[in-house]
């Protein structure tokens, strides 16, 4: 009689010793799948973990979701779960939750035609070995039966682990063709892993790059932020350029590569290969930080002149708005992009830190996106000529301000301005902000003062009657 409570059962060694390190996290979601395999086979049905969630276990990573495969059918699963959503019944593909969360299952099936190069024009369903063999990577098409702790591999997986290996299913060309977003995420899991990308697999994507195009900018923009936000974004960019998709989804960036920059600055070469030191440097970014610095200076191809040395004149700005189109291109999120933007827009702003009035220091560090910029500003310097000065004042000026040293009190409102007998329009903006910027400079502090700023910088028109 199966139990439910299967954490008895033995894993393999490899997983018994990751998962002692990895110690309860993630139990409970491991507890519902195994759970969710145990009563499909109470029910007589094979099924089996699969994908990333073996391989990662096998890693000693934590997995952060569970994939079921077995030999049921949508209406089967149905029958034997209440909580049930088929996503995709005529794919086999069902959603059951259980202890509050939702698990794939999938049943075993072999994909037929891909004429849209993403989805399936049908599927047959068919046994545990044909459905892992439909699959994209070797790495990702194992099985793990967790009721007798034994790992199921039909395409050497476990073999391309420890090789650290990353090898398409049977042929390569065939599982790009079928959905072309593989080979992105090939590099996605080549980077992450450190893994190198075999032989055939990497000449097929080499000979099949132009063919990305096909895949949609939402599905490569969502591929891209996962390149270059997880671990070894700078292998990530590498990748890129090395088998070609650079070019076709990045041309801005591509742009990049063998541009000089002036050595008493940029001692590493390239704006490339600084760009990539970046990348490399990066520890826990924010989601907007990866693509800010991917695109910091992609204003500096466009912008190349030599005259007393290299020079990239207003490389910052260019950059923005090319920032902005390559944003809009990917479809990412307007918060998203308008947050790149601003951090690729000024990025350059550090360097005349000590020259900046008070006020417009202040403003600047009380921009939500200005950790961020701070955090690009010092892996600039990191990746160039390694000089801090600008960014420790920063942060440390930073680090002491209090809220409303930053953003203070009103000391006058438009109301006021309109008692003053100043008629409503764009001029309360400047008038404001003169005031704004006397408090952050220190210069006021009271409502009186205030009032007698505006009174003596911005004097009524003649005839206005400033008494009312």
């Amino acid at each position: 009689m199966w139990r439910e409570n299967l954490l008895e059962k033995p894993f393999p060694r490899l997983l018994q010793h990751n998962l002692a390190i990895l110690g309860i996290i993630y139990v409970s979601l491991r507890h519902s799948a195994i759970r969710i395999v145990t009563r499909l086979r109470g029910a007589g049905f094979e099924a089996y973990l699969v994908g990333g969630c073996v391989r990662d276990l096998l890693l000693g990573l934590e997995p952060h979701d569970y994939d079921i495969a077995p030999n049921a059918l949508p209406h089967q699963v149905r029958g034997l779960f209440g909580d049930v959503l088929e996503v995709g019944a005529q794919f086999g593909v069902t959603k059951v939750r259980l202890g509050g969360d939702w698990f794939e299952v999938a049943a075993f099936r072999s994909d037929l035609g891909y004429t849209d190069g993403r989805r399936p024009d049908s599927v047959r369903f068919t046994n545990a070995r044909g459905d892992v063999e439909r699959r994209d990577f070797t790495i990702n098409g194992l099985l793990y039966d967790p009721l007798d702790g034994r790992v199921i591999d039909y395409v050497g997986g476990q073999e391309d682990i420890h090789r650290k290996l990353l090898r398409c299913i049977g042929e390569p060309a065939e599982r790009f063709a079928e959905d072309k977003l593989r080979m992105l995420r090939a590099v996605r899991f080549a980077a992450r892993l450190g893994y190198e990308i075999e032989q055939a697999t990497c000449g097929a994507m080499k000979e099949m790059a132009r063919t990305i195009s096909a895949v949609s900018a939402e599905r490569i923009g969502v591929e891209l932020l996962n390149i270059f936000a997880g671990e070894h974004a700078d292998r990530g960019l590498e990748l890129l350029e090395e088998t070609g998709l650079l070019e076709q989804v990045l041309p801005e960036v591509h742009q990049m590569v063998g541009v000089r920059q002036p050595e008493e600055f940029h001692p590493e070469g390239d704006v490339f290969q600084h760009t990539k030191m970046m990348l490399g440097m990066m520890q826990n970014p924010s989601v907007e930080l990866p693509l800010a610095v991917l695109l910091h200076d992609v204003g500096k191809p466009p912008t190349y002149r030599v005259a007393d040395r290299i020079r990239f004149d207003r490389h910052d700005r260019v950059g923005a708005e090319m920032a902005r189109n390559i944003c809009k291109r990917l479809r990412l999120s307007g918060h998203l992009t308008d947050t790149i933007v601003l951090l690729v827009a000024t990025h350059m702003r550090f360097m005349d830190i000590h020259k900046m009035k008070e006020s417009r220091l202040k403003r600047f560090m009380r921009e939500p996106y200005f950790p961020d910029a701070l955090e690009l500003h010092r892996l600039d310097c990191m990746a160039s000529h390694l000089k801090l000065d600008n960014w420790r004042f920063c942060k440390e000026r930073f680090e002491a301000l209090e809220p409303e040293d930053v953003r203070p009190p009103r000391l006058i409102t438009g109301h006021d301005l309109i008692d003053m007998g100043y008629a409503p329009g764009p001029k309360f903006r400047e008038i404001l902000n003169a005031v704004e910027d006397a408090q952050l400079e220190g210069e006021i502090s009271s409502r009186e003062e205030a009032i007698g700023l505006v009174q003596s910088r911005f004097p009524h028109p003649e005839g206005t009657d400033a008494s009312r």
